[in-house]
């Protein structure tokens, strides 16, 4: 508002009743401030004028100045701290921490965007849609502008950290802070931590009872006993650390029989897990661990659970990537002193995932519709989506349109969301999981020179054929000549040949003796019909 010059219309000095009512006003807009505070801030006897002025776009602004500074600027009959009253009072404000690059952007007259905070440990501070809040730079806890809320904190989370996040109406440096001293930026230390947290302790806990975060369908990792699970990603919560938090409670589950230690081991590697599989991408690296913390692991909390990673085993963040780093799934670097960032994800890793039926994919939709209360009261075959559901399966233009959706659309839905794949399993050896849909062995005919008729076999190798020796076989079981070729339109995919109709042959040797399912060999129907008797 204040990046460029602006127009004054007049400066007058407040008479003893204005600033009463003034007073009255900072002490309802600002319940923070007690009353010694207010009549500091707007002081009795010494000098204080009222400055009307029009900011570059026409906006008309009432500036409050006193001792030479602009301590208030009223707009639209809202009463706003200016930094100079900030640095006097730096926790007056909701506050939010970014980069001291973005300075110079904001300056300028730019509003500040969500990619740009820097999430603490304890997590962003909780503030609605058009809250008032104060940016600070990293390490100093001196505010450098003022702005308005774009969005609430659940709502920052579920964006995922993108889009604007404050509508900047004051900065440092600005022409509102030049009308002022010109004091330079103050270096306010940050808030100390307990004696137990002074070493890069990581201690978050996620409170149900605040941020929210929405989570994206997907599969999840598998349990002690190595059955796969998978979950609804759900609301996240994180609250800021607690002050006593062996008196919040860690909501174990009452029906596991292990301790909380290991309880939390497992949420711990579950929610790290979840992370790298639904909200970490490649671009995103490198990433700071403690951002990868409070910006991604939290999210993956489940609803009611609370992760503490001083009830964990490993008691620090920094040694549970140690060990996730000892296991080969992600590489962890100190890129400068004393901060460390994730650098590399070894994507592929077979713990990144798990695979799931269709029929217990079914079953956690239906599940969760239930205990959530979506099943529509007057028609049962109707499902209420709620923002997890909307977020998951619908598109930007049908989230203020779609309301409900039949069993069947939800579910359809839900399944073209997630990542198909398939495995075949093999005697004695361990099963082969890959992603993707497996294509069906192919039997085709085909004539070649002189009106001859060959018999081509293609996609055997997904099956663990060797195309080589199905040749071989055929050769001496059809008594004739067969050959192998590369697939067109295939990479590394090789096709087998064989000299006439040799679609029964095939049949039994696929059906019969390599026992594949009819359902995925296509081109059986083709072979020859027998002969008509005389």
């Amino acid at each position: 508002m204040f990046a460029k010059a602006f127009r004054v219309k007049s400066n007058t000095a407040i008479k003893g009743s204005d600033r009463r009512r003034l007073r009255a006003d900072v002490a309802a807009a600002f319940p923070g401030l007690g009353t010694d505070q207010v009549s500091v801030l707007v002081p009795g006897k010494e000098e204080l004028n009222t400055v009307k002025l029009y900011a570059h776009r026409g906006d008309a602004v009432t500036v409050y100045v006193s001792g030479g500074n602009p301590i208030l600027f009223e707009l639209e009959k809202n009463l706003y701290p200016t930094v100079y009253t900030l640095w006097s009072y730096p926790d007056l404000l909701p506050t939010f921490t970014t980069w001291p690059l973005v300075l110079e952007k904001l300056v300028g007259g730019a509003d500040l965007m969500l990619p740009g905070l820097v999430v603490p440990p304890a997590g962003l501070p909780q503030v609605q849609k058009g809250d008032l809040c104060a940016i600070t730079l990293v390490g100093n806890r001196a505010p450098v502008a003022v702005g308005v809320a774009a969005m609430s904190t659940a709502e920052m989370l579920t964006s995922g950290l993108k889009g604007r996040g404050f509508s900047m109406l004051h900065t440092y440096q600005d022409h509102l802070w030049r009308s002022g001293d010109k004091s330079s930026l103050p270096s306010i230390a940050p808030l100390a931590l307990d004696p137990p947290d002074l070493e890069k302790e990581e201690s978050i806990t996620a409170d149900p009872a605040m941020q929210e975060d929405l989570r994206c369908l997907t599969l999840e990792g598998e349990d002690e006993n190595g059955e796969a699970q998978q979950q609804m990603c759900g609301r996240k919560s994180l609250s800021e650390a607690s002050e006593d938090s062996n008196s919040r409670g860690l909501n174990p589950d009452p029906t596991d029989s292990r301790t909380l230690q290991e309880q939390m081991d497992e949420l711990l590697q579950r929610c790290f897990l979840h992370a790298l599989k639904c909200q970490v991408k490649k671009a995103d690296l490198p990433l700071l661990t403690s951002t990868f913390l409070g910006n991604h692991m939290f999210s993956c909390c489940p609803k009611g659970r609370q992760l503490d990673i001083k009830k964990s085993s490993y008691r620090k963040l920094s040694k549970f990537l140690q060990q996730m780093q000892q296991e080969q799934i992600v590489q962890v670097e100190e890129l400068s002193k004393g901060v460390e960032s994730i650098v590399a994800v070894d994507w592929k890793h077979p713990r990144k995932g798990s695979i799931l039926e269709g029929g217990e994919v079914r079953t956690i939709i239906i599940n969760y519709a239930k205990k959530n209360d979506l099943v529509d009261a007057n028609n049962k075959n109707l499902v209420k989506l709620d923002p997890i559901l909307c977020d998951c399966i619908l598109e930007k233009n049908e989230q203020h349109t779609v309301m409900k959706l039949p069993w069947d659309s939800l579910l359809t839905r839900c399944f073209e969301k997630l990542q198909p794949a398939y495995q075949v399993s093999f005697p004695g050896q361990e099963p082969i999981v890959k992603k993707g849909k497996i294509c069906p062995i192919d039997i085709s005919l085909a004539q070649r020179a002189s009106n001859k008729k060959v018999t081509v076999v293609r996609n055997l190798e997904p099956y663990g054929l060797d195309p080589c020796s199905v040749a071989s076989i055929l050769q001496q079981r059809c008594q004739a000549s067969t050959t192998v070729t590369p697939a067109a339109g295939a990479k590394d995919s090789l096709q087998v040949q064989i000299q006439g109709n040799q679609v029964h042959h095939l049949s039994r040797l696929l059906l019969e003796e390599y026992r594949l399912p009819r359902k995925y060999i296509q081109g059986l129907e083709k072979a020859p019909k027998p002969a008509k008797k005389k």
